[in-house]
């Protein structure tokens, strides 16, 4: 009986597994982003967040944790200089996942799984496109600009067809 055994085991014996989520893992750290089944995507969340948090605060002893989860010293350098710096006031939810529909060989569920902070679309505090509020009233800078454009179509429109 699994009675409160709650780690999906992928259909992988347990060194597979470990492996796997350890080099999906640094393919999301190094990437940003990456497309995998929906069952992956949210055994990864929970591989990730946890080391995504010790990597907030950088000690030797830390590093040392994380290494041993992902065998993988580039990935551990980035996470610890780049993501670390950039997640460095979020409390929690490092990762997203967002459901892509089914997969035409096998008909599985697919998932794009990021790292919040790095989505510009999603990110409400990161870049903010810049917005004009426009008055109903004509009477502003939009008919001044217009009227000179419609002028210089019609002038080059008969010198075009001489």
């Amino acid at each position: 009986m699994r009675h409160g055994k709650k780690i999906n085991h992928l259909g992988r014996k347990t060194a597979h597994r470990k492996s796997m989520l350890a080099n999906m893992a640094c393919s999301l750290i190094e990437h940003k982003r990456i497309n995998t089944t929906l069952a992956k995507a949210k055994a990864i969340r929970q591989y990730v967040e946890p080391l995504i948090t010790k990597s907030k605060e950088d000690s030797t002893h830390n590093r040392r944790i994380v290494f041993s989860y992902l065998k993988n010293k580039y990935a551990v350098t980035e996470l610890f200089r780049e993501v670390a710096t950039k997640v460095a006031d979020r409390p929690g939810g490092y990762v997203r996942i967002i459901k892509l529909g089914n997969r035409l060989g096998d008909n599985a569920e697919m998932a794009m799984v990021e790292l919040v902070d790095y989505n510009e679309l999603y990110n409400p505090n990161g870049k903010k496109k810049k917005t004009t509020r426009r008055s109903r009233r004509s009477g502003g800078k939009a008919t001044e600009n217009a009227a000179p454009a419609a002028e210089t179509k019609e002038e080059k429109s008969p010198e075009g067809e001489e």
